[in-house]
């Protein structure tokens, strides 16, 4: 059925988030910022893996650095859209919604990390390839196996963020749920636009985003990512547009 895939990772993330829940007391604060620390270098290696894997290639049984057109209209992409996303003020919005949603989670005002546990695991789960492939494959194709795998990992990914931001972290199911949701709805009408290389150049955007937030993790908050979000919308009408 169309849309599995969706419904499996948003029960993922909310048992994920439950089980880390049971953890969070028993924790110490240095473990929690070890964990946190290990998680956002892993974080970045994902991203910045993934992305050079578009920058990079093999000549003469060397490793090279090539910029072919299309990644530098991506760079342009990732320069338009954060300015954009700046303007439009994204990072303080998810910010807000948080704290709304702590507003009416946590009445009793005892968890203070709550917004940052829901912003930093809602751009963890939500932003990257197989967010935006899985979610069009199961769309156009029934097929929900990228996204049962996305469902493993964001299980385990969120465990470990409830155990050290609380329940906040559990909230991230609700872009997710959104954000696939929505491009699983509408993979069928976008079909024409969704091209292997629009896919490839959002992936490839995507990642860059996933070493931001590895880097947030890390080394405290250096990147607004949310407000580099519209960097994904100008990655696909410039590869739509523009021949390559």
């Amino acid at each position: 059925m169309i849309g599995t895939g969706t419904i499996v990772n948003v029960l993922a993330i909310i048992v994920g988030g439950l089980i880390g829940l049971l953890a969070k007391g028993g924790l110490k604060e240095r473990y929690q910022e070890g964990i946190i620390h290990s998680l956002g270098l892993a974080t970045m290696f994902i991203g910045a893996g993934s992305a050079l894997c578009r920058m990079l290639e093999i000549s003469q049984g060397a490793l090279t650095t090539f910029a072919t057109r299309d990644t530098l209209w991506m760079i342009l992409a990732l320069a338009l859209g954060t300015g954009v996303g700046e303007w439009m003020d994204l990072d303080g919005r998810m910010e807000r919604l948080g704290i709304w949603l702590k507003a009416r989670a946590d009445r009793k005002g005892g968890d203070n990390q709550f917004v940052q546990g829901f912003v930093t695991a809602s751009l963890v789960v939500c932003i990257g390839a197989m967010a935006i492939v899985g979610s069009i494959q199961d769309g156009l194709s029934g097929d929900p196996s990228t996204l049962y795998t996305k469902s493993i990992l964001d299980f385990l990914i969120v465990m470990i963020f409830a155990s050290t931001y609380g329940k906040g972290t559990i909230f991230s199911a609700l872009p997710v749920g959104v954000l696939q949701g929505s491009v699983t709805l509408c993979a069928g009408l976008l079909s024409p636009v969704f091209s292997p290389a629009i896919i490839a150049n959002l992936s490839f955007l995507g990642n860059m985003l996933i070493f931001c937030v590895g880097v947030n993790l890390c080394f405290g908050p250096k990147f607004r990512v949310a407000n580099m979000l519209p960097a994904l919308v100008f990655g696909a009408a410039f590869t739509a547009l523009v021949p390559v």
